[in-house]
């Protein structure tokens, strides 16, 4: 039977005082080699990834599974070696040259109908030469429009149509927007937090959890699974209660 979504995992690392960012929205490189592996685990345990286009601008690439032990074991599950990496943008300005477009991996972009106009026209006027190697596939691989009545991102709708793209296990990379939105509908099964030990500070850093916020009486409840200590760093994963609870 079909679910009607897939299963939904968000994965950040985080500083003590719950940053994923500093003020200026650097790309956080506070996790240590331990956090990355980590990331790259629940990467490969996923058929596709999502993050914002926040994310994708600050980083300008996205991490791909590089442990020769757990492409192996993707393979001996039947799937290729890579997810497929999901960009989400309202507008899709998005900048065709940046490494993310060279990498070997499965693009897709979930936008709105402006946004799918937007990135066709951009691509009409070639930017300036780039190699690229032949083996990379083109730009985006899928756009898939999804939109409210109000255009924006209907982002309960283009998880329903991941299902159906037999995308059963979703991973989610940030940032702090789109976090928001998927736990205000819903749409978060686990997560999995990397307390970092530093202090960020800042009223205007991101964190794993930005938008308007939650009321105490309405916010979304967790149960704590799992917590592991590895040398500085904690490990935290959760699971969402269902509304009902």
């Amino acid at each position: 039977m079909l679910q009607h979504r897939p299963h939904t995992t968000v994965v950040l690392a985080m500083s003590a005082d719950g940053k994923i960012g500093d003020f200026r929205r650097s790309p956080a490189r506070f996790g240590s080699r331990v956090d990355k592996a980590h990331l790259e685990k629940q990467i490969a345990a996923c058929d596709a990834v999502l993050f914002g286009a926040g994310t994708l601008r600050a980083y300008g690439t996205t991490l791909t599974i590089s442990d020769p032990t757990l492409v192996q074991l993707r393979a001996q599950d039947g799937k290729p070696p890579q997810p497929v990496y999901i960009v989400t943008s309202h507008s899709a300005n998005l900048n065709p040259e940046i490494k993310f477009f060279k990498q070997p991996v499965r693009r897709w972009l979930l936008t709105t109908t402006t946004g799918a106009v937007s990135w066709k026209e951009r691509l009409r006027t070639p930017p300036s030469m780039v190699a690229r190697s032949k083996e990379c596939p083109p730009e985006f691989e899928q756009i898939l429009v999804f939109e409210t009545p109000t255009q924006e991102i209907d982002i309960s709708a283009a998880l329903k149509h991941l299902a159906t793209l037999h995308i059963t296990r979703l991973a989610v990379l940030g940032g702090g927007e789109l976090v928001a939105s998927l736990l205000e509908l819903d749409l978060i099964d686990e997560l999995w937090l990397t307390v970092c030990p530093l202090i960020l500070g800042s009223n205007t850093a991101p964190t794993p959890v930005d938008g308007k916020g939650f009321l105490p009486d309405l916010a979304p409840k967790l149960q704590l699974l799992e917590v592991h200590t590895v040398e500085q760093e904690v490990f935290l994963h959760y699971r969402l209660q269902l509304p009902a609870d």
